[in-house]
């Protein structure tokens, strides 16, 4: 008879079937930090008082805790017999194993900053942070400072000492990964805001501007512009409020600023002045930064100071550079300078009427643009006069020769 084998074939993983699933979580620990500082006036009159007897600051709150400061001017033990001051920080509200870092200084009153400092931050600590217990544990130092050493030092003034106590909570906590998913959707309220505006429902107030009447609602003015707050609900807010007339504004402007007032985003500038014109933008991006800067709408206007900086161009830099320094717009104001002072761009932004506004409304800053034409050309500048006199630039050309250039 013939041998019958059994065989058994081995089960191999199947290539299709899913791969493992790995998790994550990550634990994490950290201090919540806060300090106090407490002055102990009349040192003197605190002496004596007995060993083990204290003075104790106010409580105040670290990582969801009270705490206080504990000074003992004849120290905490009676076998130091009083030749010690000593200091502690005590856990002064109900908390179990409350776990934190300290520090204990003594500030020195000389102005040389050599404190005395006892500290748990900023170094290795071979037991971990500290462990409070219960309410009244107590961290600090018996013997603390040598009462004759302290009576004599810097850290005494006037009678008076300077404590600071710094207090790190540790706070532990385990992240996961998220379980869930869900879309957000981006803030529209300014689209509510806007189609309200459109809507003209329940305006309360209207403005003239440039022979233009413009409806609005005092509560969202008052709302985004603390200067339209003052003049609507102010002490001295305006007797008409049917209609407030604004002077020195174009309508065009006025309308603008109430776009962004109520959508918070700036209006197609082109499509609002009626013009496909780069110029024309940077016109109105003018006008609206001084109204922006005029009604306290500080987004306003860093919206069109940052619009100007992309837009700067020989015919309108001029009368930017002099927007910019009447409105502090300092970045502004250095992107327009660094722009000018280009030889290439310098004589043609002279010629332009601009220029001419810019050196009768902001005198100061034509010795900026020299300062900063002569910086690029490595020369000294000499300011010969303002407005319509001869200014000169006088000093070296590349081969050691001297020159003068007069550029205006």
């Amino acid at each position: 008879m013939g041998t019958v084998r059994a065989c058994r074939e081995t089960s191999k993983p199947s290539t299709s079937s899913p791969p493992p699933v790995t998790t994550t979580s990550t634990s994490r620990s950290e201090t919540v930090n806060g300090s106090h500082e407490f002055k102990i006036d009349g040192y003197s009159l605190a002496k004596g008082m007995g060993i083990g007897r204290y003075i104790a600051s106010d409580t105040f709150m670290v990582g969801g805790y009270a705490w206080a400061i504990y000074f003992y001017p004849d120290g905490k033990s009676v076998e130091d017999n009083a030749q010690y001051v000593s200091l502690f920080i005590a856990l002064a509200s109900e908390g179990t194993d409350v776990r934190a870092l300290f520090e204990l200084s003594l500030l020195d009153q000389s102005g040389k900053d050599r404190h005395k400092v006892h500290s748990h931050f900023g170094r290795f600590l071979e037991s971990g942070p500290y462990t409070l217990k219960y309410r009244g544990s107590m961290w600090g130092y018996k013997r603390f400072f040598k009462r004759t050493a302290l009576e004599t030092s810097d850290y005494l003034k006037n009678d008076c000492l300077l404590i600071r106590c710094s207090v790190g909570v540790v706070k532990s906590y385990t992240e996961g990964p998220k379980i869930y998913t869900i879309a957000v959707m981006p803030s529209n309220i300014g689209q509510h805001f806007g189609q309200l505006l459109e809507s003209g429902k329940g305006t309360d107030v209207n403005f003239e501007v440039d022979g233009e009447i413009f409806s609005a609602h005092k509560l969202v003015l008052a709302a985004r512009s603390p200067v339209f707050r003052a003049q609507l609900f102010g002490p001295m807010k305006d007797c008409n409020t049917q209609l407030i007339k604004i002077e020195d504004m174009e309508a065009p402007v006025f309308k603008a600023l109430l776009h962004f007032t109520y959508w918070d985003a700036l209006p197609d500038m082109q499509e609002l002045v009626g013009m496909n014109s780069k110029w024309a933008s940077t016109m109105m991006a003018q006008h609206l930064l001084a109204a922006a800067d005029r009604y306290g709408l500080d987004r306003l206007r860093l919206l069109c100071e940052d619009k100007l900086c992309e837009d700067v161009a020989i015919n309108t830099v001029a009368t930017t550079l002099a927007l910019a320094e009447q409105h502090h717009c300092f970045q502004l104001k250095a992107v327009c300078l660094k722009f000018v002072a280009l030889p290439e761009n310098l004589k043609a932004v002279m010629q332009t009427d601009g220029f001419d506004y810019l050196k009768q409304s902001c005198p100061s800053v034509l010795t900026e643009l020299l300062e900063y034409v002569a910086r690029i050309g490595e020369h000294s500048v000499i300011v010969c006069g303002h407005g319509n006199e001869n200014i000169l630039l006088d000093g070296s050309d590349v081969n050691g020769r001297r020159v003068k250039q007069r550029i205006f």
